[in-house]
């Protein structure tokens, strides 16, 4: 035991002693199981690969070696005149002592010979074999393995069986589900989550929901990252990065994904171009590659893969002129879609995605819930869009009070069985409140009672047994409140035979007539590229029309939000000196009431902007939104990184705010609660729809319906 322990120490200087006692148990018990060192090697390999992931297969390879000559008593460094010795916990192969002592006496105590030695009947003895091989496999505890970055550390134990490891280890019996045990995670000192455990069963799809700032994004990261220790066998995609801008047109890009069918097809073009030659023509290996390749090709579908991906990137709003561009011609917001496309056609076996509605219209958000709905393989979702994970999701995530608790069902499931879950432990909390004021009134009134002693001592020891209940610790409400402005009268914003284009062959607007008062709730609805954005920018003034007039009330103070708002804060700077900076001169009183009504407060407000989630960016933007006073909104895509409570507070303060607002937005909800008109920008106009978003959805569904 010492022996392998040295070995295992050596080689891996961190490693826990559970999985040095683990090894040498199972060299042991199991050293009639192991022929060869390969064998020894399909039992521990893969659990020494993730205890030092720096070393290769190959030194796993040579410590199972050196381990398995232990085993049958022959060390590398043992020398000649100490062959003769054997450690008393390795097996010892008795015809070999013999064939060396053969010519010597010997005394060793293998090989005493007795007088009245035992007979053993070789049909028991295969009896006896034959138990102790059905009763071999025994799981074993293997300790938590930690991974520790700059900003943040996480640790998992899992349980392991040996004969599972094995198999693992040559592709047979794989489990694809996924289960994270007793797991931490730390951002800097705020720890995020303590003592969590996941299980993502496979083919389920997960909704992630948590209050923003939680830690569902760095959750995501470190599972992409393999920080938190997952089967090596199961692949994981994380949709984060957008593709990188070249010369690949989009759709091609997307085919890049099939990495085996991509080689294949080199591979075909190769050997098709080495054919072509006089030297190779008679080559009949070359052929005979060729026509594996054919097989392997037609088996995987591959004459079908071209059009898939197209299908994913109509669906997606990528038109057949767009789909044969060049990546390079694409903003970040395209880019992040094709990035999205790409890990659609891929299919891994952990599909990640974090916020995939922001950057999507409506149009293109009903059809990924269309299309998620028939996905095969596990997938995590993060979104803060309730009707979104209502369609996608078959079981909830909840992050709460650094804790993830799992709920079968979709969002709306979710929501109805949390609050009857939190009210059940409110009111068992206040049931056991009053039984132990009950028992404790008693214990007071006869505390020095001598007849009563024995009563007092029973009643302290049941309150001893009571288990100790916590009442249910109720989240802060998120609350906005816009300030209160002047009505102006009409007309306050109006656009009459407005004309505009960026080159004459593309004309945007044409002859278009809308206008807005104070009570207006505009939402303003369209494909990507059609022209939402324009058209507001139009409404600020930042874009002259060519032709027509944009007439304003001479006292209208607009407050822009952009989806870019967030991007162009001072990410050096703390949300309170950031308020100093753009209204300077003020008590820092005034900055942190303003904040406060945000949902930025205490330490929030100190900490650099660059640390806080993108919710809470956003939530610093409306307070600096909300210091200069508009009597007039116009947002674009407000909702982006919200999470649901802040989203529904947005809503209400939205629908009480006196001034008028004018809002793009993808949000169903959010549209449902604060719009009372519906404007779709298409094909060169705006058009209101009387039938406000579900005749929009209406349209929209017969348009997808028409393109299947």
């Amino acid at each position: 035991m010492a022996a392998y322990g040295t070995i295992l120490t050596e080689c891996f200087p961190s490693i826990d002693t559970e999985i040095v006692d683990y090894v040498n148990g199972l060299l042991e018990d199991g050293n009639d199981e192991f022929n060869t060192p390969d064998d020894l090697f399909e039992a521990i390999g893969i659990m020494l690969l993730q205890t030092d992931e720096n070393k290769s297969e190959d030194d796993i390879k040579d410590i199972c070696g050196r381990l398995y000559n232990i085993m049958n008593g022959s060390r590398d460094n043992i020398s000649p005149e100490q062959s003769h010795k054997r450690m008393l916990i390795a097996p010892v192969q008795m015809s070999l002592l013999e064939e060396e002592d053969t010519s010597t006496e010997t005394s060793s105590i293998w090989i005493a010979k007795k007088e009245n030695a035992s007979q053993v009947d070789p049909k028991k003895l295969e009896k006896a074999e034959a138990k102790l091989l059905k009763n071999k496999d025994r799981k074993v505890p293997v300790p938590k393995p930690k991974a520790n970055g700059a900003h943040d550390e996480a640790s998992a134990s899992q349980q392991f069986n040996r004969k599972d490891v094995k198999f693992d280890a040559s592709g047979a019996n794989r489990s694809y589900d996924i289960k994270i045990d007793n797991f931490d995670i730390s951002f800097g000192e705020k720890v995020l989550i303590t003592g969590a455990s996941i299980q993502l069963l496979a083919g389920r799809r997960y909704g992630f929901v948590g209050r923003n700032g939680l830690g569902k994004t760095t959750l995501l990261r470190m599972i992409a990252k393999k920080s938190l220790k997952i089967p090596s066998h199961i692949s994981v995609l994380h949709v984060e990065q957008e593709v990188h801008g070249d010369q690949t047109v989009a759709l091609q890009s997307v085919l890049e994904c099939d990495v085996k069918r991509e080689g294949l097809l080199q591979e075909e073009r190769d050997i098709s171009n080495k054919l072509s030659t006089s030297t190779a023509k008679s080559d009949g290996e070359l052929s005979s590659r060729l026509t594996e390749i054919y097989h392997e090709l037609e088996a995987m579908d591959a004459a079908k893969a071209p059009s898939r991906a197209g299908v994913i990137l109509a669906g997606l709003g990528f038109t057949p002129k767009m789909q044969a561009a060049p990546t390079k011609e694409f903003s970040g917001g395209w880019r992040m879609r094709l990035a999205l496309a790409r890990a659609l056609f891929s299919k891994p076996d952990l599909l990640l995605l974090d916020e995939p509605t922001n950057m999507l219209d409506m149009k293109a958000i009903i059809w990924l819930e269309n299309y998620l709905q028939t996905w095969a393989t596990t997938m995590l979702v993060v979104s803060h869009d309730r009707l979104f994970l209502n369609a996608v999701a078959t079981d909830i995530l909840s992050l709460s009070n650094q804790k993830i608790d799992t709920y079968r069902g979709n969002y709306e499931v979710f929501h109805r069985t949390r609050e009857e879950r939190l009210l059940a432990q409110q009111r068992e909390f206040e049931a056991q409140q009053q039984y132990r004021d009950h028992i404790q009134i008693f214990i007071d009134k006869f505390r020095y009672n001598a007849k009563r002693a024995s009563q007092v001592q029973s009643k302290l020891k049941i309150l001893e047994k009571l288990p100790k209940l916590i009442p249910v610790e109720k989240e802060t409400k998120v609350q906005f409140k816009f300030p209160e402005c002047e009505k102006l009268s009409p007309p306050i914003l109006m656009l009459d035979e407005l004309k505009f284009y960026y080159t004459k062959e593309k004309v945007i607007f044409n002859s278009i007539c809308v206008n807005a008062n104070m009570e207006s709730r505009i939402c303003i609805v369209g494909e990507n590229g059609a022209g939402k954005t324009t058209l507001l920018k139009i409404l600020l003034g930042n874009l002259d029309p060519v032709s027509g007039v944009r007439h304003v009330h001479r006292n209208l103070a607009i407050g822009y939000f952009s989806q870019h708002h967030v991007d162009q804060l001072a990410m050096d700077l703390s949300s309170l000196e950031l308020m100093a900076e753009r209204f300077p001169g003020l008590n820092s009183e005034v900055y942190r009431g303003k904040l406060g009504m945000y949902g930025v407060s205490g330490d929030l407000a100190l900490r650099p902007v660059s640390s806080l989630s993108g919710g809470q960016k956003s939530r610093v933007a409306f307070a600096i939104l909300a210091m200069k006073n508009p009597n007039f909104f116009v947002l674009d895509e407000p909702t982006n990184h919200l999470d649901m409570e802040t989203i529904e507070a947005l809503g209400f303060a939205l629908s009480k705010f006196q001034g008028g607002v004018v809002l793009v937005s993808h949000d169903e909800r959010l549209i449902r609660v604060v719009c009372k008109e519906l404007w779709v920008v298409r094909n060169g106009g705006v058009e209101a729809l009387e039938g406000g978003i579900d005749e929009y959805k209406q349209i929209v569904e017969k348009e997808l319906e028409l393109n299947c």
